[in-house]
């Protein structure tokens, strides 16, 4: 049963931006942080950005920081990763994971040099 959808990945070009999206299914989802991590071809799974079950507290990667931003909507079920000056090496899939629900199916991000 998926309990995490994301969506809002795809092409942009070095510089560009994108906003991704993980909207859960359960109202458990305002209790708990939520996380979002990438895995690019041949790579480890890193985690870029998490945020607390009610917003106030967040953390960032060093290679994103500055760039992303993360947040949520308790009322939607919905987090969000504005992913804003984006480069080749930010080219992965990115799931989110929530501490309850588990994971995200993903969803791809490519930027083109």
């Amino acid at each position: 049963q998926v309990q995490l959808v994301e969506s809002g990945g795809g092409l942009v070009q070095t510089g560009g931006s994108l906003r991704l999206s993980c909207v859960a299914s359960r109202n458990i989802f305002s209790l708990y942080g939520v996380s979002w991590y990438r895995q690019a071809p041949g790579k480890q799974r890193e985690l870029v950005a998490t945020i607390s079950s009610a917003g106030g507290s967040t953390y960032y990667a060093d290679s994103v920081k500055g760039r992303f931003t993360i947040s949520r909507d308790n009322a939607k079920k919905t987090a969000y990763l504005q992913m804003n000056s984006l480069k080749p090496e930010d080219t992965a899939v990115y799931s989110c994971h929530h501490t309850e629900l588990g994971w995200g199916q993903g969803t791809q991000v490519t930027v083109s040099s």
